[in-house]
């Protein structure tokens, strides 16, 4: 490990750890004649004190200079990127990717990248996206290249472009959601400069693919402080195109003050559900998307059922069910995988059940239902509920949390008893089918909900009564009546014999 000492740019920097294979790849550019540098933000990452995962370097080399000086030493390498000319390797545990210095322009009214092959890395370095991304260490020398003051806006906090904004945004839109991602990410805050050209260029993103704007949104929600970073978004206009349902909650600022303002509520709620993630068995280790977007996402259906009710309250009947069908089509639209999108959509949809929980407590077989609906959802549905609570009446706030409280203990207590979390019938599709004398189809279904519904509301129960329940239940079905005149084949004679 080689070690990075303070300079005169930066003298509070103490020794600095840096991968012995960051020299070691340095020198044979040098020996082979080309320059390399590392860049970006393994550079930014050694003045926040820690080793990035990752490591990336620029160089004067063309792509095929390139593989020349790597291919003996690496372990393996790929050209997945050459068009970008980016060349990709593996040397013992690390990860590497080599960039021809590049000057890059986008066509307005395209997504790709048109690329030019640049001539200097002060060049290569002005077309980053931020003056913090924007230095550089030469090698083998560890010289610091930091032409555009990224370390002095580093120590400041504040996110720049090296340029005009307007130009960096205009060459690439997903630098403004980028912009909005650091400053969950590092605590930062964003110039002025750089929030007026997101607000006069946020359309821009909408040429952008939802694959690489999904990508940036899930950073900036895993980020410390995310809700700095959604706030942007929507102060600068990016939500109305990104997240336009988080930017309708602001519009739902009451000027009579008949209800609460949900989006600072939402955002309250989503900084909450962050504080509760990890707990002393690691259910929800930090960060978790699923909670945080939920958080985030649970009161988006409050505008389309806001009403105004004769008494002069306000009521959202039904938003949470309402809300899942809007998380689910805009997750849709940002290309999130279909198990996210329904864990998410599951869990705005059950955020309110908690509320029907009064200070008699729910039945057990209330309980069960409360379980078996949250699935393997049930510890973050716990974290979101809690989190939902931002009431500044004390009293109230601890009435509700004591009540949940009251909820998670007689969850355990029911799960110790019966084993809740793999609620199952009493008989399972086999045995329904031998004891009716049916075969597989939607029949048996029926059957299995009927048994499953009798578990929920009455526990676990003895085989021969699980059997007499079903008998009744089946003797009032269509299909037993019409089956009672068929004949059974050998093979359900068989199946059913000594069941019956």
């Amino acid at each position: 490990m080689v070690h990075l000492f303070g300079s005169a740019s930066n003298p509070e920097t103490s020794a600095l750890p840096l991968p012995e294979v960051v020299v070691e790849l340095g020198q044979l550019f040098v020996d082979a004649g080309h320059e390399l540098s590392l860049v970006g933000g393994p550079v930014r990452d050694l003045f926040l004190g820690r080793v990035s995962p990752d490591l990336d370097f620029t160089t004067d080399a063309d792509p095929d200079a390139t593989i020349a000086v790597i291919r003996k030493w690496c372990d393996n390498f790929w050209e997945i990127g050459r068009a970008f000319g980016t060349i990709g390797l593996r040397k013992g545990e690390h990860t590497i990717e080599i960039t021809t210095y590049r000057a890059e322009a986008y066509d307005p009214d395209s997504r790709k990248p048109v690329v030019a092959f640049g001539k200097s890395l002060e060049d290569d370095l002005f077309r980053r996206d931020f003056t913090m991304n924007a230095m550089a260490l030469r090698l083998p020398s560890l010289e610091l290249v930091d032409p555009y003051g990224g370390v002095k806006d580093l120590h400041a906090g504040v996110v720049r472009t090296p340029g005009e904004p307007s130009a960096s945004f205009s060459d690439d839109p997903l630098r403004m959601m980028r912009a909005a991602r650091f400053a969950s990410q590092l605590n930062v805050t964003v110039a002025d400069e750089v929030a007026a050209a997101m607000t006069d260029m946020a359309e821009r993103i909408e040429i952008i693919s939802a694959e690489r704007v999904r990508d940036e949104l899930t950073k900036l929600i895993n980020g410390k402080d995310p809700r700095t970073g959604i706030d942007l978004l929507v102060e600068t206009g990016l939500a109305e195109y990104v997240l336009p349902e988080v930017s309708a909650l602001k519009l739902e600022i009451d000027e009579h003050h008949r209800h609460k303002d949900v989006y600072q509520h939402s955002l309250t709620v989503l900084s909450q559900a962050c504080e509760l993630e990890t707990d002393d068995d690691g259910a929800v280790p930090a960060p978790d998307f699923v909670l945080r977007f939920a958080a985030l996402m649970h009161d988006v259906g409050k505008p389309a059922t806001r009403r105004f009710e004769p008494s002069g309250a306000v009521s959202f009947r039904h938003h949470e069910v309402v809300g899942a069908k809007l998380v689910a089509k805009r997750m849709k639209k940002l290309r999130f995988d279909n198990d996210t999108i329904k864990a998410v959509a599951r869990l705005v949809e059950l955020h309110m059940r908690f509320y029907g929980y009064g200070e008699a407590g729910w039945t057990d077989s209330a309980v069960r239902r409360y379980v078996n609906d949250a699935g393997p959802l049930l510890e973050r549905l716990h974290r979101l509920t809690r989190s939902d609570v931002t009431t500044r009446n004390r009293r109230k706030a601890e009435r509700l949390a004591f009540a949940y409280d009251d909820l998670e203990q007689r969850i355990a207590d029911l799960q110790e008893q019966e084993q809740m979390d793999a609620v199952r019938p009493d008989l399972d599709g086999q045995q329904i089918m031998a004891l009716l004398g049916i075969k597989p189809g939607p029949v048996v279904g029926r059957a299995y909900k009927f048994l499953l519904e009798e578990r929920l509301e009455n526990g676990p129960q003895d085989a021969e009564v699980a059997e007499r329940k079903l008998r009744a239940w089946w003797a009032e079905q269509p299909e037993a009546a019409a089956d009672s005149t068929k004949p059974l084949d050998a093979t359900d004679a068989a199946s059913t014999k000594g069941l019956s």
